[in-house]
């Protein structure tokens, strides 16, 4: 094999980078869509886990979502001074819940559409095929990567 054969067929550039300025550009694309609904991306997600998850410890909603406890907590903090979110009593004296209230529910419902939109938008944009390659490899690639250790977790927030 010659040289020039074996480059071509090295990755080129750091592949950090080229992860991180996709996901920003996708990011923008869902982002923009899901900001005519006030939120986030980030504040979709947590919506969506918590009412799929009903009551949540937010331990179990830091796993569930792979964050870290202190960046659920600063996540967590402006859906709940919105309304969207409320955090209750747990089982015992030291533990919390994160539920999703009324106004939250109605606000992730509208921006189910938003994101609805932006996925059919990312999917026009690539095409569906290159859509469900990347899915896949990008599965894969979780699959293959050890988890990265999580900081200690708390429920009491």
């Amino acid at each position: 094999m010659t040289k020039a054969a074996r480059n071509s067929a090295e990755p080129q550039g750091c592949t950090n980078l080229q992860l991180r300025q996709l996901m920003r550009r996708v990011a923008q694309l869902y982002d923009a869509e899901l900001g005519k609904a006030g939120l986030k991306t980030t504040q979709f997600s947590l919506l969506t886990a918590v009412e799929k998850l009903g009551p949540v410890q937010p331990g179990a909603l830091a796993r569930t979502l792979g964050l870290q406890a202190s960046t659920l907590t600063r996540n967590l903090k402006p859906l709940v001074a919105s309304g969207l979110l409320e955090l209750g009593p747990g089982a015992d004296g030291r533990s919390r819940l994160v539920a999703i209230t009324e106004a939250g529910l109605a606000r992730r419902h509208e921006a189910k559409r938003r994101w609805k939109t932006a996925q059919l938008a990312l999917n026009g944009v690539l095409g569906v095929e290159r859509v469900v390659a990347l899915h896949a490899l990008i599965q894969e690639s979780l699959a293959l990567l050890a988890p990265v250790p999580m900081e200690e977790e708390t429920d009491a927030l």
